[in-house]
């Protein structure tokens, strides 16, 4: 799974002109999910993204975190996260899960923000659908998770 995470004053996205999902000040999350993801790699994603410390303290310094902040998500799916333009000038996606699968993912990480934040606070794009998406981003700054980059394995590998 990747997760990019842009620290924002406020995001929303569209579908067909109308707001399908908001945040205030948090974090605008793309998801992109892959082949070997499971529930597993989704809970301690969203547990790396809850808990990450990129989120400014009285000083100035990036020492709080989402949850310290009572900050608020905007959640979107973005299989484009896996493109591969190593060869040629189309980027390929197929290291990007199923469209099955990457939903249910994807739904499974909106859940446990909600769990985590309340419902209020967790703003969600629309699987599938053409987005409109625009942000104001807070630094800027932007993180970008990998768990293949971390380490971290599905429990089925």
């Amino acid at each position: 799974m990747r997760a990019l995470i842009q620290r924002v004053e406020q995001a929303q996205v569209e579908v067909d002109g109308a707001v399908a999902g908001s945040c205030g000040a948090g974090y605008l999350v793309l998801l992109g999910v892959a082949p070997g993801d499971d529930e597993a790699l989704v809970e301690r994603l969203w547990r790396k993204v809850a808990a990450l410390r990129i989120c400014e303290d009285d000083a100035g310094k990036t020492n709080l975190s989402l949850v310290d902040t009572d900050g608020s998500v905007l959640v979107v799916s973005q299989f484009t996260l896996y493109a591969d333009a190593r060869r040629g000038n189309r980027p390929s996606f197929t290291g990007a899960a199923a469209p099955e699968l990457a939903e249910h993912l994807y739904e499974r990480f909106c859940e446990l923000a909600e769990k985590d934040l309340g419902p209020a606070r967790v703003g969600r794009g629309v699987f599938g659908a053409h987005m409109r998406v625009s942000l104001v981003n807070h630094g800027p700054f932007t993180v970008l998770l990998d768990t293949d980059e971390l380490g971290w394995t599905s429990s089925k590998g």
